[in-house]
């Protein structure tokens, strides 16, 4: 037994929700060491977009300042006609949002965003980091919660936190074994320097290009100086038993019709790699005992309400407050914590979904869509109330 690592707190998964989930807790006096299954602490992607409630749960894990020294602050959210290239709705950004809601709608890169957290809890004494470690088992003890390694390591703690993602091992445990959903679209994603945009977007806008089965996302990263980039497209070639769709051919195909604008665009996508969309359906066992499920590992969704990284960092601050509230009642705290997450994060995987088809119509509906849209006037915030100004 000599093997066992002891810990007060365990979360396992050092992406964006398993260190923010490190620093709350540590924030609110916990001691917290956290597993990452790679090498090094590193984000795959290229842009991320992060509406007022991801910025307010980031200043409230002390970080927002350091967020602001590599983003970028769009003033505008703008809705594009893939096909036509005539706008659809736009959104503003600039001061009546941000009264609105308190805080910026932000975009910056993934890895700028895992970074300030990185330091943040690099520079955190009650925080300790290690690499290399793929938790691939976890055992409820009852007074204890036990992780079990691929390399025969074990941490053994009084609170464990399963940040581990889309194929986590700790939601297998707590809910059950199964594949997550694959919605047959596949994205492409990547940053061109900022010189070699297209001269229609603007370095001062989120622009969405939607068409039948497809659409294109533009924004600028790293204080401007890159642009990304997001190509996604249904592929009518899925299958689960083999990898050989959503190819760039096929994407060729899906964007023939678009506007040159869009085709333009295409030109510079990174098509070094692929990215299958996928989410899950909500679940109702997030917690047992002295474990629980946080991020992606919870609740993934897909990303067309931009809200994945958001919807993490409300869990972090939310799991934070719920520890501090229940003293040493664990089980307690975490039974509060997924009672105040699961309604919140549910409605946002479905209605995700629900926008996904919305934007992807085909041309009678799109246009149907584009006239229902087109008197809301650019400072009518309503339907995103909800998602925007609710507190973690």
């Amino acid at each position: 037994m000599s093997n066992i690592n002891k810990v007060s707190t365990l979360v396992v998964g050092g992406g964006i929700g398993g260190l923010a989930a490190a620093l709350a807790l540590a924030r609110q006096g916990r001691t917290v060491h956290v597993l990452e299954r790679a090498e090094a602490f590193a984000e795959v992607g290229a842009g991320l977009q992060l509406a007022p409630n991801a910025s307010r749960a980031l200043d409230r894990l002390g970080v927002l300042e350091s967020v602001r020294k590599t983003a970028v602050f769009p003033q505008r959210l703008v809705w594009m006609d893939a096909l036509s290239g005539e706008g659809v709705t736009s959104m503003d950004l600039g001061e009546p949002f941000q009264a609105r809601y308190g805080y910026p709608y932000v975009v910056m890169h993934r890895s700028d965003l895992l970074e300030a957290l990185l330091v943040a809890c690099q520079q955190h004494p009650a925080v300790t980091l290690e690499t290399s470690r793929h938790v691939t088992d976890v055992v409820d003890h009852g007074d204890e919660a036990e992780a079990i390694c691929a390399d025969g390591s074990r941490y053994r703690c009084e609170l464990l936190v399963g940040a581990d993602g889309l194929r986590s091992a700790v939601r297998a445990v707590l809910a059950g074994k199964s594949d997550p959903v694959c919605s047959h679209y596949v994205a492409y994603r990547g940053t061109i320097p900022m010189a070699r945009m297209s001269a229609l977007a603007g370095s001062d806008n989120v622009m969405m290009w939607t068409g039948p089965d497809m659409h294109l996302v533009q924004y600028p990263v790293r204080r401007g100086e890159l642009y990304n980039q997001v190509a996604v497209f249904r592929s009518d070639r899925y299958s689960p038993d083999h990898d050989d769709w959503g190819t760039q051919d096929e994407m060729a195909q899906r964007f023939a019709r678009a506007c040159p604008a869009v085709k333009d665009a295409l030109t510079m996508i990174a098509t070094n790699r692929r990215w299958p969309l996928f989410d899950r359906l909500p679940i109702e066992q997030w917690t047992r005992g002295r474990m629980a499920l946080l991020g992606d590992a919870a609740h993934p969704m897909l990303q067309y309400l931009a809200q994945g990284a958001a919807q993490a960092l409300e869990d972090a601050c939310a799991l934070a407050d719920a520890v501090a509230s229940h003293g040493h009642d664990l089980p307690a705290a975490l039974a509060t914590y997924a009672d105040a997450r699961k309604p919140r994060t549910a409605r946002v995987q479905h209605t995700a979904r629900l926008f996904g088809e919305i934007i992807h119509m085909e041309a009678v509906g799109a246009r149907v869509r584009n006239a229902l849209v087109a008197s809301r006037r650019d400072d009518d915030y309503a339907m995103v109330d909800w998602l925007y100004a609710s507190r973690p």
